[in-house]
């Protein structure tokens, strides 16, 4: 008995009320046979024409002297040509407004770059201050150490070892900012 009552909820018919129901029905569908191949449908190409003739056998306008049946053949060239024309005007618009979102990236990149370089240089300015700073109260220490403990004949000589130590940390600041201002014209 529980055999036949399986097989009557299974002959249940669907109704499908709304688009919930619709896609409930198909992804039970689809997860019957999960091993089966699912058909992705791929995108459509873009829309393009053929070329233009090079040359037009039957030229003919919408004159007096045409017969009946040419004007057909008038406006079915005319449509064409139409048709055409407003795919050419399309295209040219699209890729001008290609042009421009790209110009804008481009405008974009610049700006972040720029900013990026002012605000680099602003952190560097800042990293030789501080290292200035923290060279400067070293050699004032050993100024202050060398003065207080001896008298005036070797105030001489500390000063005269230190002019050699002082000119060459002015050296390699002066080195380390031209590179810095090099760097920052690079880019």
């Amino acid at each position: 008995m529980s055999d036949k009552k399986g097989v009557k909820e299974e002959k249940k018919p669907v109704v499908v009320k709304d688009a919930t129901d619709l896609q409930r029905f198909r992804l039970e569908k689809l997860m019957k046979n999960p091993e089966k191949p699912v058909l992705i449908p791929e995108r459509r190409k873009e829309k393009t024409l053929p070329p233009p003739p090079d040359f037009v056998r039957n030229v003919m306008g919408s004159s007096a002297g045409a017969g009946s049946g040419e004007f057909h053949v008038y406006r079915h060239l005319r449509r064409k040509e139409y048709a055409r024309q407003k795919f050419i005007q399309e295209k040219s618009e699209l890729e001008k407004l290609d042009d421009e979102y790209h110009m804008k990236l481009d405008e974009n990149k610049r700006k972040a770059e720029e900013r990026t370089a002012k605000k680099r240089a602003k952190r560097l300015k800042k990293k030789q201050k501080a290292k200035q700073k923290a060279n400067q109260p070293k050699l004032n220490t050993e100024d202050k150490s060398s003065q207080s403990g001896s008298d005036s004949g070797s105030e001489d000589k500390s000063d005269s070892e230190n002019s050699p130590k002082d000119t060459a940390t002015i050296n390699a600041d002066q080195k380390e900012q031209t590179n810095v201002e090099s760097s920052l014209h690079r880019t």
